[in-house]
């Protein structure tokens, strides 16, 4: 489980999140991962790259949670 906190901003893009978390090593295996449905938004597949993810939202990576607070 990984716990991240926004600060200075409402949201944070799902590319930028998963590169800062270090899920990803960069934007663009960032964004092959969502491409290819890797990615869970609260649950449900999400395909959008530029997602715009807010505080109380959880996604899914691989064996990976991360909760945004």
């Amino acid at each position: 489980m990984i716990k991240f906190k926004l600060e200075g901003s409402e949201y944070i893009e799902l590319i930028k999140l998963l590169k800062v978390t270090n899920i990803c090593g960069s934007g663009g295996e960032a964004k092959h991962l969502v491409d290819e449905g890797g990615v869970k938004l609260n649950g449900n597949m999400e395909s959008r790259k530029r997602a715009k993810i807010r505080s109380g939202d959880k996604i899914e990576v691989f064996d990976e949670t991360i909760e945004i607070e």
